[in-house]
């Protein structure tokens, strides 16, 4: 089977890990590695791309620092491993897994596999912007479509004809609502033979609601459909940048056909490996983020700005005020938050880091806002 991973920055990795075998046995790899001057001198509190603050799991750091002794060697073996290790985790076959560097990759070949002149890429206003940018690369007209009510995707106007290829992030990025699943069951159902639908679920292990439901059970019954995932999340790796698509196979093949070679490099395949085998790491990462979630709810509500119910590590609260001066604010005050969405101006969204840095965003906020 073809495998996707990079031949590139190896001879770093190659001088990092033997710096890191020098070090005290139980040293952790992210201590091991230093921050960007610039970084650690300003102490912003960075909460502006939906990040996970408390990073991999101790068994992915482990399994990255003896993956540098494999720097030397194509890791094709270990891509395939990791095929099989999601395969199985979501039961389906090896050849339905395509991997990427991280989820973005995959929503780039996706648009370059299924739009371009007279192939329009439809997808939310707002939403995950990337997709847009990826399809005008390809020449294709991108038709945006107004949320509906409670923030949810207007998935009856979502089918034009014609249309190349449909985008639903869910739960959404920005906005952390959901889609529910009865509504996007009865939309696979009308999309028209030719028609992509690129579900992206880089934020499900967040999602708790009851309308909440994965599209890859739909997979076996729906052959355009295409669902994404993502280790830059729960999973705490975006800096590593792992993700995958999950499709029938006549459609991985058609998006592999635009990948290029080697996009993977071996430490995100050894701390996606061991990251997929360690479900307690998802479950506390999930609790830590509920309960903290929960804590900028309340502060934010108690100030009088109302919050989007959020399914995701990210909130977007209302503070009934054009928010680009806000931000700009909070970050004179050592605080980044995301940035301002043009059709949501009042909206600020903000990831959620841990409860210290929660504590500090709410400050500034408040002072900011006083």
């Amino acid at each position: 089977m073809a495998t996707s991973l990079t031949r590139r920055g190896f001879t770093r990795l190659l001088g990092l890990g033997v710096a890191t075998s020098a070090l005290r046995p139980d040293l952790r790899l992210a201590e091991a590695l230093p921050l960007a001057p610039e970084a650690a001198a300003s102490g912003i509190v960075r909460l502006s791309s939906n990040e996970n603050p408390y990073g991999p799991s101790q068994s992915a750091l482990e399994a990255m620092r003896k993956a540098f002794s494999l720097a030397w060697r194509y890791p094709d073996e270990a891509a395939d491993a990791l095929v099989a290790d999601l395969a199985k985790l979501h039961g389906v076959n090896d050849d339905q897994i395509l991997l990427g560097a991280g989820s973005s990759e995959i929503l780039k070949l996706c648009a370059s596999a299924y739009t371009g002149p007279g192939r329009p890429a439809v997808m939310a206003d707002p939403t995950f912007e990337a997709l847009a940018r990826y399809a005008k690369a390809s020449g294709a007209e991108v038709v945006k479509v107004p949320l509906a009510t409670g923030h949810r995707h207007d998935l009856d106007k979502m089918l034009p004809a014609g249309a190349g290829l449909v985008y639903v992030c869910n739960p959404n990025n920005p906005t952390a609502s959901l889609t529910p699943a009865a509504d996007l069951r009865a939309f696979l159902d009308r999309v028209p033979a030719g028609t992509g639908v690129l579900v992206d679920e880089a934020y499900a292990h967040y999602a708790e609601g009851r309308d909440w439901e994965s599209m890859l059970p739909r997979l076996k019954d729906h052959p355009g459909l295409i669902v994404a995932r993502t280790f830059s999340k729960i999973y705490g790796m975006a800096g590593l940048r792992c993700g995958y698509a999950v499709a029938q196979p006549a459609i991985i093949e058609r998006l592999r056909a635009h990948q290029a070679f080697d996009s993977i490099n071996i430490m995100a395949l050894a701390a996606a490996r061991a990251s997929v085998a360690d479900a307690g790491h998802v479950e506390t990462g999930r609790r830590r983020n509920r309960e903290t979630r929960a804590f900028v709810q309340a502060g934010l509500e108690t100030m009088g700005y109302p919050v989007i119910p959020s399914e995701t590590n990210f909130l977007m609260a209302d503070l009934r005020k054009e928010v680009g001066p806000v931000i700009a604010a909070l970050k004179q005050h050592g605080v980044e938050v995301g940035r301002r969405f043009p059709t949501m101006s009042t909206h600020l969204r903000v990831t959620i880091g841990t409860r210290p840095q929660m504590e500090t965003f709410l400050g500034a906020l408040r002072t900011v806002l006083a």
